[in-house]
């Protein structure tokens, strides 16, 4: 089966009602990633970060306050298990909501900075994120409608041309992890401190282009 190809050794599927899981190789290794790193999220105290003074004598250290810590961390592990659950999921449409589910949760590691151009980053950030999910839904019901299923494994086995439906979808994955041309909506978010939570939002990205990927060749 091409999804063995793509993504490795087939091992199983999860069913757990109408939400389908499915373990590869290069699914299991994912999802690990992800769950490992949230562990380290939650666990690990928020670095200062330091801003350099170009005017004033010394350094200043910006800290995350407890109140911030609080909000920020749970924000953190809702996005890593969004992430670690998307790499596994067999299935179009519940795909697509982990990804809302990620963009939302990546505003909220940022949403309690007291920083303006961090807040405004993560306002812009969440209109594309909104935008974004049309094309994304749009795409998986369109898939739905030419074809009568979500499934990734039936998709594979089926053999529809669904190239104007995947450029769609791909485009509503890039929107809602913010990568070029929208990564300027969201760059400014990086520069809130506290990692690992801002790590967060890289690990939650690059994870996400890669599955996306991989199921768009597996659908082919």
């Amino acid at each position: 089966m091409l999804v063995e190809y793509i993504a490795g050794n087939f091992h199983g599927i999860i069913p757990l009602g109408d939400i389908v899981f499915y373990v590869t190789d290069f699914s299991f290794i994912a999802f690990i990633v992800a769950m490992l790193f949230t562990v380290i999220v939650y666990f690990t105290k928020p670095e200062k970060q330091l801003e350099a003074q170009v005017h004033e004598f010394g350094d200043k250290f910006n800290y995350v306050t407890v109140e911030e810590l609080k909000i920020r961390r749970f924000m953190s592990v809702v996005c890593g298990i969004a992430t670690a659950f998307s790499m596994l999921t067999g299935d179009l449409f519940d795909f697509a909501l982990f990804l809302a589910v990620i963009g939302i949760s990546n505003i909220g590691i940022v949403a309690a900075v007291k920083k303006e151009w961090v807040l405004n980053a993560a306002f812009h950030y969440g209109l594309i994120t909104i935008i974004s999910s049309l094309p994304l839904f749009g795409a998986a019901a369109l898939i739905l409608g030419k074809t009568g299923t979500l499934s990734i494994f039936e998709l594979a086995k089926n053999g529809n041309e669904l190239f104007y439906q995947k450029l769609l979808y791909a485009v509503g994955m890039i929107g809602e992890t913010g990568v070029a041309p929208f990564y300027a909506a969201k760059a400014e978010m990086f520069r809130a401190p506290g990692a690992p939570y801002i790590l967060m939002i890289h690990l939650s990205s690059l994870l996400v282009i890669v599955r996306t990927v991989e199921i768009l060749l597996t659908i082919s």
